[in-house]
C-alpha cells in the first residue's frame, strides 16, 4: 500500500503557506495608513479636511475662538495658531476611538490625529499647554496619557499654564 505521508506533508505545507499569506494580507491592510490633507484649522481643537469634513480632536479641549455663544477665551488665538502650524496643509492620519460615537452633535468627526512622522497632534496640543485633557466614561484610549501630559504642562508652566496665577 503506498504511503500518503508526502501528500499529507505537501497539503499541510500548502495550508500553512495559504494561512501565512492570509495573515500577512490582513496585517498589511490593518497597518495601511490612509492620509488625508488638512485644509483649514477652525480653532485649537477642530480642523477641516480636504473632503470638507470637520474633525474634532478627541480627548483635548482648547480655548474657544469661534463660539457664537462665548467670547474669545484666554489663549484661544495662540492655541488655534499652534494647531495651524502643526497641521494646516499637511497630510494626517485619523484614528477613531471605540467608546465614543463617530460624530458629535455638530456632525464633526471625533478622532485622534497623527502626522506622517507619527506625532500625535492631540497629545502635542496638551503637552505644549495649548489645551486641556478631557475625561469621559468609559475612558478614552489615550485619556491617561493626556492627563499625564496636562499635569506635566501645568508643572512646567507651558502655554496657557503660564497664565495661571498671573494678574492683569
Amino acid at each position: 500500500m503506498p504511503s500518503t505521508k508526502p501528500t499529507q506533508r505537501r497539503s499541510h505545507r500548502c495550508r500553512s503557506a495559504a494561512l501565512f499569506l492570509l495573515l500577512a494580507a490582513e496585517l498589511s491592510v490593518a497597518q495601511a495608513q490612509e492620509f488625508v490633507r488638512v485644509t483649514r484649522v477652525v480653532d485649537g481643537d477642530t480642523i477641516v479636511l480636504e473632503s470638507g469634513e470637520r474633525v474634532r480632536l478627541l480627548g483635548v479641549n482648547a480655548p474657544e475662538v469661534n463660539s457664537p455663544k462665548k467670547s474669545i477665551e484666554a489663549f484661544g488665538k495662540e492655541a488655534s495658531e499652534f494647531t495651524r502650524r502643526m497641521v494646516e496643509g499637511k497630510l494626517v492620519r485619523i484614528e477613531a476611538d471605540q467608546p465614543v460615537g463617530r460624530t458629535d452633535k455638530h456632525a464633526r468627526i471625533l478622532a485622534y490625529v497623527f502626522l506622517q512622522d507619527g506625532t500625535h497632534v492631540n497629545a502635542e496640543i496638551i503637552r505644549q499647554g495649548y489645551g486641556f485633557a478631557e475625561s469621559s466614561w468609559p475612558p478614552l484610549k489615550y485619556e491617561y496619557e493626556f492627563r499625564r501630559l496636562e499635569q506635566e504642562a501645568r508643572e512646567k508652566r507651558r502655554g496657557l499654564w503660564a497664565l495661571v496665577g498671573k494678574r492683569d
